[in-house]
């Protein structure tokens, strides 16, 4: 499996323009059906969390119920007009909300995972760097001192002429 690392926007571009083509790849296979655009969106979701970079794990949770929404333009047709589509998507985000819900807690539980795997990762560096320090420090306390030569006090030179 590939391992790309994409930044926050990059995450939510992936995450919305793979749920529109699912989309539209949906309505001309089985005839907009919500049902197997939500099976879509889970695995979807599960990428995005994964794929995004460290620094940017909380924008994959936030970008994937953007996505839904807008992928589901191609599903939510109707012969109304705008408001008439827009009535329609809405519709369906009510009545399908359990498949958003379900991918937020997807990506959100996989982002948790990950940024508590970081964070552990990180303290053992913390910790490890200052064992190394304490230990470094004692070694320096305990190696024997070397002998400084004392200078005598500085005299001056004589001249001759």
């Amino acid at each position: 499996m590939p391992n790309p690392r994409l930044t926050g926007l990059g995450s939510g571009v992936f995450c919305t323009a793979s749920m529109f083509a699912l989309a539209c790849l949906d309505w001309l296979l089985f005839g907009a059906s919500v049902i197997v655009y939500g099976v879509l969106f889970l695995p979807v979701c599960a990428l995005t969390a994964l794929w995004v970079r460290r620094a940017d794990l909380v924008t994959a949770v936030v970008a994937i119920p953007i996505a839904f929404a807008i992928g589901l333009l191609p599903i939510a047709d109707s012969d109304g007009g705008f408001l008439g589509r827009l009535t329609n998507l809405v519709t369906v985000l009510a009545m399908h909300a359990g498949w958003l819900y379900g991918g937020t807690l997807i990506a959100g539980l996989i982002v948790t995972v990950r940024k508590v795997r970081l964070m552990s990762r990180r303290a053992a560096q913390r910790r490890a760097a200052a064992q190394a320090a304490s230990q470094a420090a004692q070694s320096a306390q305990a190696a024997p001192q070397p002998a400084t030569r004392q200078k005598s006090p500085a005299q001056p030179r004589r001249r001759t002429a």
